[in-house]
């Protein structure tokens, strides 16, 4: 009798094991700094989550001094953007009004990344959909 117990309970957690899903890997990076280390350290931290984990959803969400990054003529890492992009689970987005009072126009950003009306709302609304939150700075 005892036996049966261990034998069924034992095929209980192995099926809820079996069928447990794994976690959801979703994070969205800070970056405001023009800081050329800083945003090496971003690119860098992509490649090596998606190294680890293929399906992590990850979004740098780019406002403040950070705009060179992602803007055509300026970035020192368009290569690597470009490259990070053709991951559908991989996105830049750079604040509206951080452009506006830069003058930067949206033709002007690096193809493939896309412009939100507020940064901090980007982020804050993230967060409230369970993802992690990571400022890029030293």
């Amino acid at each position: 009798m005892k036996k049966n117990i261990f034998f069924v309970s034992l095929l209980m957690l192995l099926t809820q094991l079996a069928n447990a899903q794994p976690a959801d890997y979703k994070a969205v990076f800070d970056l405001t700094s023009k800081d050329s280390m800083n945003q090496q350290s971003v690119l860098r931290e992509l490649g090596l989550i998606k190294q680890a984990n293929p399906d992590a959803m990850l979004e740098v969400v780019i406002y403040g001094q950070g705009l060179d990054l992602v803007t055509a003529g300026k970035s020192t890492r368009a290569a690597d953007i470009r490259e990070l992009l053709m991951d559908k689970n991989i996105s830049f987005k750079v604040c509206a009004m951080a452009m506006k009072h830069q003058n930067v126009d949206k033709s002007q950003l690096l193809p493939g990344v896309e412009v939100v009306p507020d940064a901090i709302y980007e982020i804050i609304s993230k967060q409230h959909e369970g993802w992690g939150y990571i400022k890029v700075a030293r």
